[in-house]
């Protein structure tokens, strides 16, 4: 099915189950055990074995020998593979440093062997034993030293790196008023819960993996590819991942040396990456240092826009494109907008929930209440004054659907911020009291997404498709949408996910993983509804699918009874045409944040949360809601804690664990209210929705920050914002 022209009426609009509060329909497995993550999968009948990696204890150079003589003599031991026995291999598409393979070293903790025992315990103890002699390079670890010689990369994730619109030197030289600051955000794990894990088995030159995986079908290209055998060999499952956040976008380790060690051992083999293993071995955000110049006529109208973001990654790798939503976000007819690439040799840089907004708008959002001070004005009404329904760098372009200004405006009064004081001027015993608002804006990704349909003669439908669900509530949503379009209660419908033998589907990330995934579905039961259509002889003009039957005239018939003994299939994929060239497609909100800051040690305290958002139709508002909240509670955590300390003289992440890397806890979350737009985008997908998982992180960091402002008086502008940085500026009154 191509999506090329809006959508108009279609069964989707009934909403009698897409839309509704339905909890969870995989949520009794999780919540009693039964739902079996990738490390857990188990047959009483195979003799599982264990394997364990070894990573590397230099940043970069390359490995002159290996000894694993001890290693393969101790207690347990069925093989060790290292690096330089799979020689140098093919990387994926979709990685920048080599997973696994050759004698080069590109980051601290790199897989260089696995070693496969009988039991944990005994590949543990024994890849200690591995000895490796290592020619050491001088490497680059400090962004702040490495921008100096950034360059202009190719593109910015498909777009351009520099956009320039107007005179904005010109224009930014002659504002009345003007802001020119610079801000950074550090690197940043994705602590997920569930670790990077997978189990494979040989069955003679095909492979079965489980893992945890957030896209199959890149997984099962790029393993087929570091293998050297062919995509059609591989089985790929994942039914269920214990949180991803990006960091399972692309394949990882785990499975590589899962393959490799079953291969050797020619046993089922399961790898777990340790906890102090992950940040460095795996993926991660890169740090950002950026520069905001605004200037504005003394009336509050936008007139210059500037954003300049610095990223580093390993050679050829990713630039964090921090200063895209700056080329959509307000008005302004002199802007631009320059992102530079540094080349670092710490661990890859890649995406992380919300990529490029996400620390984008912790710099653009601060700058906003800067220019809204200095220009007396109320940050709310700063940015509704300066709201555009067209793409400000192509004003022919219009939004598809923009609602920012009523986002704004519903936080504003549900939230009481009229009641807003001066900064530093609020108190309840010993804490100063502030609030703090940013604007959220991600972008609507369209991504082909394919599924299968199956009627079976006791009118159930079972949905295929190799979509996943990484706790965002993909199974139910999916539900929703087939029960929906074959009139059915939604316990007459079976999901399985997470399967490469399945049609592909868009695969969970980039907020696209909802909208496209459903119209995926969507589009496979059109071709249900049309097989039944045919096979009673309907007339198509007329037919009414409800209540478990297929109506058309005076004549019903149970859906069952029309599939029949040997069922019937319905199988298609959504494609998307030239809509979102002609029409910009992106999703908006508010974050509204009350702190409490203690006068005598800085520390700060979240009183309490809301987000307004704008992101088409909410195919189901309990799991949307979940989703929002998570994202807020992350976007607590890079606000006031999170950061990745880099050693700059032996580059790795010192703080490679859930002790030192530190993520909010339920004691720093107050109460948090969501509350969505009502609205729908005939222009996204037959859905009429979009994205939200992102877009509830996106500006609650600078909510955070801008309310910490108002509570004190005192202007941070590097993240995280730690009560060592903010307590040489409190009041003297402790």
């Amino acid at each position: 099915m191509k999506f090329d022209t809006p959508v108009t009426t279609n069964p989707i609009d009934q909403l009698k189950v897409v839309g509704k509060p339905i909890h969870r329909i995989d949520g009794e497995l999780k919540t009693t055990g039964k739902a079996m993550y990738a490390y857990e999968w188990h047959d009483p009948n195979t003799p599982y074995v264990y394997g364990y990696p070894v990573g590397s204890t230099i940043a970069k150079g390359r490995i002159k020998t290996m000894n694993v003589d001890a290693a393969k003599r101790a207690p347990g031991v069925l093989a060790v593979v290292t690096t330089l026995d799979v020689g140098k291999r093919e990387k994926g598409k979709f990685n920048t440093a080599s997973l696994f393979g050759g004698d080069e070293i590109q980051h601290y903790h790199q897989a260089i062997a696995v070693v496969v025992a009988e039991t944990f315990e005994q590949a543990r103890a024994a890849a200690n034993l591995v000895k490796v002699d290592y020619a050491e390079d001088k490497g680059v670890y400090d962004l702040a030293e490495a921008m100096k010689s950034a360059v202009k990369p190719k593109d910015a994730g498909g777009a351009p790196p520099d956009t320039a619109v107007g005179d904005f030197e010109g224009a930014f030289k002659s504002a009345p008023v003007a802001l020119d600051e610079t801000y950074s955000t550090p690197d940043q794990s994705h602590s997920m819960m569930e670790p990077h894990a997978s189990i494979a088995a040989w069955d003679g030159e095909e492979i079965t993996v489980w893992t945890s995986s957030q896209m199959i079908d890149w997984w099962r290209s790029d393993l087929a590819t570091t293998l050297g055998i062919d995509k059609e060999k591989i089985h790929l499952m994942s039914p269920f991942i214990g949180g991803g956040f990006g960091g399972k976008l692309f394949l990882r380790v785990d499975a590589v040396l899962a393959a490799f060690g079953a291969k050797a051992a020619k046993r089922p083999v399961k790898v777990a990456l340790p906890r102090p293993f992950i940040p460095n071995n795996t993926t991660h955000r890169p740090a950002t240092i950026q520069r905001l110049r605004i200037g504005a006529s003394r009336d509050g109208k936008i007139t210059a826009i500037a954003h300049e973001s610095w990223s580093g990654d390993q050679p050829g790798g990713q630039l964090e494109t921090a200063a895209m939503q700056t080329r959509l976000l307000y008005a302004g007819e002199n802007r631009m907008t320059a992102m530079r690439l540094a080349t670092l040799d710490l661990p890859e840089g890649n995406a992380m929930r919300a990529p490029g907004e996400a620390p984008g708008l912790m710099a653009l959002e601060i700058a906003m209440d800067e220019m809204a001070e200095k220009l007396g004005m109320d940050p709310v009404h700063f940015r509704i004054l300066n709201d555009t329904q067209v793409d400000p760098e192509k004003p022919e372009r219009p939004f598809s659907h923009r609602d920012l200004v009523g986002c704004l405006k519903l936080g504003a009064e549900r939230f009481g911020w009229g009641g807003r004081g001066r900064p530093g001027t609020r108190r309840e015993g010993k804490w100063m009291i502030g609030t703090g608002v940013a604007a959220a804006f991600r972008n609507n990704l369209l991504i082909p997404s394919g599924a299968r349909v199956r009627l079976d003669r006791q009118g159930i439908v079972t949905v295929e498709t190799d979509m996943t669900d990484i706790g965002t509530g993909s199974y139910t949503i999916i539900a929703q949408t087939a029960a929906e379009m074959m009139g059915l209660p939604i316990d007459k419908v079976a999901v399985q996910l997470g399967d490469s033998r399945f049609p592909v589907s868009a695969g969970s990330g980039g907020q696209f993983g909802a909208n496209c995934s459903t119209s995926g579905v969507y589009a496979a039961c059109v071709k249900l509804r049309e097989a039944v259509i045919e096979r009673l002889g309907l007339n198509a003009s007329d037919v009414a699918f409800e209540n478990g039957a297929v109506r058309s005239g005076t004549r019903s018939v149970s859906l069952g009874e029309a599939a029949g003994p040997d069922g019937l299939v319905g199988e298609d994929k959504i494609e998307w045409e030239k809509l979102s060239e002609s029409h910009q497609q992106s999703t908006f909100g508010a974050h509204f944040v009350e702190v409490g800051v203690d006068v005598a040690t800085g520390e700060t305290r979240i009183r309490r949360m809301l987000a307004v958002c704008a992101a088409g139709r909410i195919l189901n508002p309990i799991t949307a809601r979940s989703q929002v909240i998570g994202a807020m509670t992350m976007g607590a955590g890079l606000a006031l804690s999170e950061e990745l300390a880099v050693d700059t003289s032996l580059g790795f992440f010192v703080n490679h664990d859930l002790a030192g890397y530190e993520v909010p806890v339920h004691a720093d979350i107050p109460y948090q209210e969501v509350i969505f737009m009502n609205e729908t985008d005939p222009m996204s997908s037959p859905m009429k929705a979009k994205g939200i998982g992102e877009l509830g992180l996106c500006g609650v960091s600078a909510a955070i920050a801008n309310a910490i402002y108002n509570a004190t008086g005192v202007r941070l502008r590097n993240y995280p914002m730690t009560l060592d940085k903010l307590i040489g500026g409190l009041p003297d009154v402790a």
